[in-house]
């Protein structure tokens, strides 16, 4: 009998792969994408230190499209860029998630290279 895989179990396991290879510090932190069928959140991560130095979702007030949309990605990735900017973040690395880097990932990290992330 052949079993149906759990999507969000294999989601974590490419996610591990990913996180395998990458790491943020400090000149160049993290950016972190998790995307649910909801809502969309992105942090921008030092890993050396183990905290998060900002952070966007379409939860918050500045975002006037609240799905897990091409649309609310833009929004989402454009804030996060105005964000780090602020704390003079300019280069990144970027944390698909263990995600396709396809449609709102993609609108994400296009949004945030838009507002002057560098990865």
């Amino acid at each position: 009998m052949v079993k149906k895989t759990d999507r969000k179990i294999e989601r974590t396991r490419r996610h591990i792969r990913v996180r395998r290879k990458i790491s943020g510090t400090a000149e160049r932190p993290r950016l972190c994408v998790y995307r649910s069928n909801s809502n969309i959140y992105v942090q921008v991560i030092d890993d050396v230190a183990g905290k998060t130095l900002a952070q966007a979702s379409t939860l918050d007030k500045e975002i006037k499209t609240k799905h897990s949309n091409k649309a609310a990605a833009k929004e989402v990735g454009a804030l996060i860029a105005k964000r780090a900017m602020e704390k003079n973040i300019k280069s990144v690395v970027f944390d698909r998630g263990g995600y396709i880097y396809h449609g709102v990932v993609k609108e994400l990290a296009e949004a945030a290279r838009e507002g002057g992330l560098e990865f």
